[in-house]
């Protein structure tokens, strides 16, 4: 997924990224002094009191990754987001626990309205040299944002989620901030770039008072100089390649390449939560952390960064691997044993428009959706699939495990089959979903195409269902579903998690050229051909309603609210 401000936010990424290494090293110089209040302490933070942001001649304004936290002392920051039903309205609770005690408390009623975070958290206020203001508004807080640890005795490890869903069908979540680690306050795409002339700036970030009381927060601001400077891709390339000419002529500068200016890679494609990708035809929604793109690692003149995964830090930049399949396929009787199974369900269809399909196909109209399928749980479905030598296609086991994790059963599930399309290039297991467009009487009208995926967790669908994983494997495309030469390959939907696709491809997408203006209804099936074993083969269905207007080559479509979750 491309976009003009995708550049910019990847610099200002990798500042969060650098930020939370500066956290840490502070901090454990001098870690915090503990008090034995009731309630956990939290605080707002920054990490550095001067920053520089980038404008671009191209594509003016700057991201306001001030470097500003929120800590937590000897107890965590966690939030318990839910709705019953899309017919009830989304209910934050705050866990609190301190000591061996655990307490809630339910955060006023309609401040939280969906689970991208806490919605006018930090306010920010900028004046210029001569004291005028010229910013003064507030922005969101996802607590799972990118974040580092403040203190050497806090874990290793925050057992959190990496960031705060956005798809609108989600269902649940969880939000923390580990104790002992500070949570960039950083709102990432969620608020507008700032367009600001290149100069010097005092910005002043503070909590809201609705979340100073309600958290115990201390009204002190943090204040940053803000250095605002213009660049140009062009002018930087332009120096970048006459910088590499004349080193090319000083063999002994070797250690010198990869300082010149780097234009950076477009960063991972947005997801609804579950983690980066790079997934095509997956998670048409932007993530509401900064969640800084694993390929950064990979760009030239960027390895002395101090960012990525490690020991006590995480900034979001995690390329979950995928899972190994076994190393032979299944022998021996199949057997589907009395043991947990996977629950697969589906999300309405979201993200609808009107389309001519790729390539302008001329006198088509299409209509374009979002669509996910997601495993409730208790048990993850997993398929492998193997390939005997030669042949086309992967035959498709499902696997089913005991509580301990032991593998005590399988069963034949169908075949996996190589897509060789651009952007896909991977392998697709067949029948896991299909989509259907009905007429208003909800008879079958017409049939999408697709109905081979490869698996992949895009999307925190409800990450409070039991054996819910909040760290999902196999969250990315290029890793989750294997090669063209591949002999084998595994593909898992956890639980909690969805794996979303757009459907926007001409045999994807319905041709509705032809099809009479009115009411129809977008059926989304998991599991239609029942090959899967599940918990429950009843809720696999979900529909969506739309409204077909206009006339053949402008077709307009109005997509009414489903229940109370107002999205297209």
């Amino acid at each position: 997924m491309t976009g003009s401000h995708h550049p910019r936010l990847w610099r200002s990424a990798l500042a969060a990224g650098v930020t939370v290494a500066v956290i840490a090293g502070v901090a454990a110089a001098a870690p915090e002094k503990r008090t034995m209040k009731a309630t956990p302490e939290f605080a707002l933070i920054a990490a550095t009191t001067s920053v520089t942001l980038d404008s671009w001649k191209e594509d003016p304004g700057v991201y306001l990754d001030l470097g500003t936290y929120v800590t937590a002392g000897r107890s965590p920051l966690e939030i318990k987001v839910t709705r019953k039903s899309y017919k009830d309205p989304v209910v934050a609770t705050q866990i609190i626990r301190d000591g061996g005690t655990t307490r809630t408390k339910v955060l006023p009623k309609g401040l939280v309205k969906d689970f991208a975070g806490l919605p006018d958290f930090a306010r920010i206020e900028m004046t210029d040299t001569a004291g005028k203001t010229v910013l003064d508004r507030t922005e969101a807080f996802c607590p799972n944002n990118a974040s580092g640890r403040v203190r050497p005795d806090a874990p290793a490890k925050s057992k959190y989620p990496e960031s705060c869903p956005t798809n609108p069908f989600t269902l649940g979540s969880v939000w923390g901030v580990e104790k002992g680690w500070a949570s960039n306050t950083y709102a990432g795409y969620s608020a507008a770039p700032v367009v600001l002339k290149p100069g010097k700036y005092t910005a002043k970030v503070s909590v809201t008072k609705r979340y100073r009381d309600l958290f115990g927060m201390s009204a002190t601001a943090q204040k940053i100089k803000v250095t605002v400077r213009e660049r140009s891709w062009e002018e930087d390339q332009t120096r970048s390649a006459d910088h590499s000419a004349h080193m090319s002529g000083h063999s002994g500068h070797a250690g010198h390449a990869g300082h010149g200016a780097v234009r950076a890679p477009a960063p991972a494609a947005p997801t609804s939560g579950a983690g980066p990708t790079y997934n095509v035809g997956h998670g048409p929604l932007t993530a509401a952390p900064p969640a800084l793109p694993w390929a950064v690692k990979k760009a030239a003149g960027l390895q002395a960064a101090r960012v990525g995964d490690g020991p006590g830090q995480t900034d979001g930049s995690r390329q979950a691997p995928a899972a190994s399949p076994n190393a032979a396929r299944p022998s021996g009787k199949a057997v589907v044993p009395d043991v947990p199974k996977p629950d697969l369900r589906s999300l309405p269809a979201y993200g609808i428009t009107i389309s001519d399909g790729e390539g302008d196909v001329p006198g088509k109209d299409y209509l374009a959706f979002s669509a996910n399928v997601w495993n409730a749980g208790p048990a993850q479905l997993v398929v492998d699939g193997f390939r005997t030598p030669g042949k086309a296609l992967m035959d498709a086991y499902q696997y089913f495990y005991d509580a301990k994790g032991k593998q005590v059963g399988y069963t034949p599930t169908g075949t996996m089959e190589w897509d060789p399309r651009p952007g896909h290039e991977h392998w697709h297991f067949t029948d896991f979903a299909s989509y259907r467009l009905l007429k208003a009487d909800k008879k079958e009208m017409v049939r999408s195409g697709k109905e081979a995926f490869c698996l992949a967790n895009t999307d925190a669908v409800d990450y409070t269902v039991k054996n819910a994983n909040w760290h999902p494997d196999n969250t990315d495309l290029s890793t989750a579903c294997g090669q063209e030469n591949s002999i084998s390959v595994r593909e898992v939907l956890d639980v909690g998690s969805g794996d979303t696709y757009t459907q926007d491809l001409p045999g994807q997408s319905f041709d509705i050229t032809n099809l009479k203006n009115g009411t129809y209804y977008i059926q989304v099936l998991a599991n239609p051909e029942k090959r899967l074993k599940e918990t429950d083969l009843t809720n696999n269905s979900a529909l969506r309603k739309v409204v077909l207007g206009g006339k053949p080559g402008a077709r307009t479509v109005t997509v009414p609210a489903h229940d109370l979750v107002d999205a297209n």
